[in-house]
């Protein structure tokens, strides 16, 4: 009984001092963030963004200005709201908001450090960014797959044709992910990945 009392009160204390820490450095880099609401200690902000998040952006937008600052679990968000901050963001701060949160999945194997996706703004970006540009994206090469884009769209449609006919209803979402899925695997592999299914 001694032993549980213990550790309970060990493991308070740990939740103490780790909330008067994260206090601490919240209100370091309040001068840093914008404006927001205060956040609960484990969730932040998610409670407050309810079922529709859109309503409830545009409602703190009214109390704390265009930018907002939210914090959703252990990561910190920037929410700008007006046309004008975004125009702002986008052409004079760009390489301030450009990079992202790197995920463990893109750091399992490295792939953080040779994808375009996840680089941030450097030499090799560019260089990766110049070659997409010049080989992947060109509208020679984008040209030259119109065909197969042609092809896999008017598949799709004889495919919806052949469900309305039999009156059965159709998940457009699934539909459309295995025509993408079918149209990039016969860009890199010549051959269809998946056959469609209702």
């Amino acid at each position: 009984m001694v032993g549980l009392s213990f550790l309970s009160w060990l493991l308070l204390s740990c939740l103490f001092v780790h909330f008067l820490i994260r206090l601490k450095s919240a209100k370091a880099n309040v001068r840093k963030l914008p404006p927001g609401p205060f956040p609960l200690p484990i969730f932040g902000n998610i409670f407050q963004l309810g079922d529709k998040p859109h309503r409830s952006m545009a409602e703190l937008a009214k109390i704390y200005g265009p930018i907002i600052t939210l914090q959703l679990g252990q990561l910190t968000t920037i929410v700008i709201s007006s046309a004008a901050m975004a125009k702002e963001v986008i052409q004079k701060n760009d390489l301030s908001f450009c990079t992202r949160h790197i995920v463990d999945s893109a750091r399992a194997l490295n792939h953080h450090e040779f994808s375009m996706v996840w680089l941030p703004i450097s030499a090799p970006w560019r260089n990766l960014r110049k070659i997409s540009n010049s080989h992947l994206f060109s509208s020679t090469r984008l040209d030259a797959s119109r065909h197969l884009r042609q092809k896999k769209v008017g598949e799709l449609l004889a495919y919806l044709q052949s469900i309305c006919d039999t009156g059965v209803a159709v998940e457009i979402g699934k539909v459309a992910f295995q025509t993408s899925l079918n149209l990039l695997s016969n860009t890199l592999l010549s051959e269809d990945l998946v056959e469609f299914w209702v």
